[in-house]
């Protein structure tokens, strides 16, 4: 993948993450009040952005 550019110019950058993620963590109980959740327009379900509530 680092390899990968377009033919305008754009390189890519690769970061690998050597972590193990914990499974199965619940998230807080008022999660979904305090969070807005912003979908993208074209990959709703790969692309989203979460912004926490200010104040």
């Amino acid at each position: 993948m680092e390899k990968t550019e377009t033919t305008t110019g754009l390189e890519v950058t690769v970061n690998i993450i050597d972590k193990v993620f914990e499974t199965g963590r619940k998230y807080a109980a008022d999660f979904k009040e305090k969070m807005s959740i912003q979908f993208d327009k074209f990959l709703p379900k790969w692309n989203y952005i979460i912004v926490p509530e200010t104040g």
